[in-house]
């Protein structure tokens, strides 16, 4: 916190104040001694000159000194996050003591901290691979259960692809918080990014008879079109989840570009609408039909705020959900034959 030139003779002065005391007792002591003696007020006048002249030299140079050391402590307190700076200011015997205790609990904590990175890093590496190997027997029972046509094996494969969102969740969330996210910024055909997600779900279009409104006019934005399609594929997927009869209306914004994704489900309550986008945050429908995770709208808003895009949802209970992604960032790319 920045003080002022007062503030910090204000402080100055409290942390002499003992010794400031103790002048002014022995001052009131030798005043009181000469009045006594009845010495020459001249004299008396003469010495006090002095006294004051080498007292005002001596603050002089002692609060210079502490506006120096206050000025290095501040400079070390910038730039403790990197490493504690040795080169300490002129400090007295006690305060090297201080110094000392800062230094041992400093490197203790570095040593804290670089077990606590070592141990996230092993179990982000241990999930990591487990989610990729966890896509061989998914993709293996896909294979084995598409050629029957029974109800039980429809079945299956709607909870079998549950499960394929829930593992590429998990990736997602892993390479979100790595330090090598592999973001590629270009121009993306939406039309066709969108129509990738729907054929991912036209299975569960068909399964609950929901339908689908879709203009398929290609419109070109700025973005990474990986990680915009699992944006697409979360919002979807909560449409369809909550949505037991109508329609999923999608519709693309020229005008001010966004994506708009709206259905006829359940809605949101207006207690819930200011939390949704909260890590873990599940809300009454959540909670109260158990299918939420809490998780989907979060890493939307995360992967949307690195990809400088905006999303916002409107709803009502009983009157659907509304989505609309802001991609504000379509003027920098080029059109037609020049892509």
């Amino acid at each position: 916190m920045e003080r002022s030139f007062w503030g910090l003779l204000w402080e100055y002065f409290k942390g002499k104040i003992t010794m400031l005391a103790s002048g002014l007792v022995c001052a009131a002591i030798f005043c009181g001694v000469f009045y006594l003696y009845s010495l020459p007020l001249e004299a008396v006048a003469y010495a006090l000159v002095l006294c004051a002249t080498f007292l005002f030299i001596i603050f002089i140079r002692s609060f210079k000194n502490f506006l120096d050391k206050h000025r290095a402590l501040t400079d070390i307190k910038d730039r403790i996050t990197v490493e504690l700076d040795r080169q300490w200011p002129k400090s007295t015997f006690i305060e090297k003591d201080y110094q000392e205790i800062l230094t041992c609990f400093y490197g203790y904590h570095r040593q804290l901290m670089e077990k606590n990175d070592a141990s996230r890093t092993e179990m982000m590496d241990y999930y990591t691979m487990w989610a990729h190997q966890i896509k061989t027997p998914i993709a293996a029972m896909n294979l084995l259960l598409r050629p029957s046509h029974t109800q039980e094996s429809t079945a299956l494969l709607g909870e079998l692809f549950k499960i394929e969102q829930y593992v590429d969740m998990v990736l997602s969330y892993l390479r979100l918080d790595s330090d090598s996210t592999d973001f590629i910024i270009a121009p993306c055909p939406l039309v066709k990014t969108v129509q990738e997600s729907i054929h991912k779900y036209a299975r569960i279009f068909v399964m609950k008879k929901i339908g689908l409104n879709f203009q398929e006019e290609e419109f070109y934005v700025l973005s990474d079109g990986k990680w915009l399609s699992f944006v697409i594929e979360q919002i979807l997927s909560n449409a369809l989840k909550y949505t037991k009869e109508g329609s999923v209306t999608i519709t693309i914004d020229r005008k001010q570009p966004a994506l708009i994704i709206s259905d006829t489900g359940i809605g949101i309550r207006p207690d819930d609408l200011p939390r949704i986008f909260e890590k873990g945050f599940t809300g009454y429908n959540g909670r109260s039909g158990q299918k939420s995770t809490g998780l989907g709208l979060y890493l939307c808003r995360r992967i949307l705020d690195r990809l400088s895009h905006t999303i916002h949802i409107t709803s009502a209970p009983g009157q659907g959900t509304s989505v609309r992604i802001g991609l504000d960032t379509y003027r920098n790319v080029r059109f037609g034959r020049e892509l």
